[in-house]
């Protein structure tokens, strides 16, 4: 199926690494517009929705939080409400950036539709929740789907699901995705990207949770049409996600990087651009006399040679030219007339 290529979506995802602190998340709005990104992203959620009392957290989250308590409580602090929601809006479009948030559960679905989300981004966790997916699908909006820690055949199923339920498969980018914070280089298995575009006919992109700024890049030249990463103020916060987040002046270097790398990649169409143009007739080379030649003396190997300029007759015509006769008299390096 082809498409039509447009400009790369950079998501900067701030997640939770607002720390419950409105303040904090108001900065890393700033900080994601400064850098030029499309969106910034929060998670939206009630935690006592989406995760049990007894429910462990991932390695990840224990290095940069209180190892005491558990998912929940950690969460809990987490939670941002319907006016902070409103406030964020308002700021980001103070900062001229989009505003994106991924719903963890129905009601939060809900909210963000009323608050006029433009695109819902599933988590690679939901990827298998059959009632979360259809309640994603019945709102009819894009939707861009992480498949992190999933099967081929899963992501096929959820993306059946959400069509099954309204969303439309042009509209939905499959995001390639590694859950693990961060990402081993040996893990990333950035080609998965586009077994995935082609196996379902569907846009791809990449949400990255590698350290440094690399991947990403390498993704949009893989043929990435959204690229999302993890950024924070200060990777020394405390908090899940800070350790393996960029800070401002790294993402600022990434949006930069996917720019001029997006610039860089071109039509496709092999033809001399408007910058070498000028290059041809001092770089080529034209077919010149190598000692003197006279008027009516057969022009052979042993006489013309190709030298720069490329201002005469171009070394390509070496076989039209060599067997003629001269026009006139030649001194070595002149160049060969027809």
């Amino acid at each position: 199926m082809e498409r039509e290529k447009k400009r790369c979506v950079i998501i900067a995802e701030a997640g939770v690494n607002h720390n419950g602190d409105l303040e904090m998340a108001k900065r890393l709005i700033e900080k994601a517009a400064e850098a030029g990104a499309d969106y910034v992203k929060f998670q939206t959620f009630k935690a006592d929705r989406i995760v049990t009392a007894k429910a462990r957290k991932a390695g990840y989250q224990l290095k940069g939080t209180d190892q005491a308590e558990g998912q929940l409580e950690m969460i809990q602090r987490l939670e941002i409400d319907r006016p902070a929601h409103e406030l964020l809006m308002a700021h980001c479009e103070a900062n001229q950036i989009g505003f994106l948030s991924t719903p963890f559960d129905e009601e939060s679905v809900d909210l963000l539709v009323e608050l006029g989300i433009p695109a819902f981004k599933v988590p690679s966790g939901e990827i298998t929740n059959v009632p979360y997916l259809r309640k994603i699908g019945a709102t009819g909006l894009p939707v861009y789907l992480s498949t992190g820690m999933a099967t081929l055949g899963e992501v096929e199923f959820a993306i059946e699901t959400l069509e099954a339920a309204g969303s439309r498969r042009d509209e939905m980018t499959v995001l390639h995705c590694n859950t693990e914070y961060p990402t081993p280089m040996h893990d990333v298995n950035l080609k998965a990207m586009q077994t995935m575009a082609m196996a379902f006919e569907v846009a791809s992109g990449y949400s990255d949770h590698t350290l440094g700024i690399e991947v990403p890049i390498a993704a949009l030249a893989l043929g990435a049409s959204v690229i999302e990463k993890h950024f924070t103020l200060d990777r020394n916060l405390e908090g899940p996600d800070h350790a393996a987040s960029l800070e401002p002046q790294e993402l600022a270097a990434m949006v930069r990087a996917i720019r001029n790398i997006e610039c860089a990649l071109g039509d496709g169409v092999k033809r001399p651009t408007a910058s070498e143009s000028k290059n041809i007739a001092i770089v080529r080379k034209s077919l010149v006399a190598s000692r003197p030649i006279r008027e009516g003396e057969v022009l052979t190997k042993d006489n013309v040679t190709a030298k720069r300029p490329g201002s005469g007759i171009s070394a390509a015509s070496w076989d039209d030219v060599i067997g003629g006769r001269a026009r006139r008299n030649y001194q070595p390096d002149d160049l060969i007339e027809w």
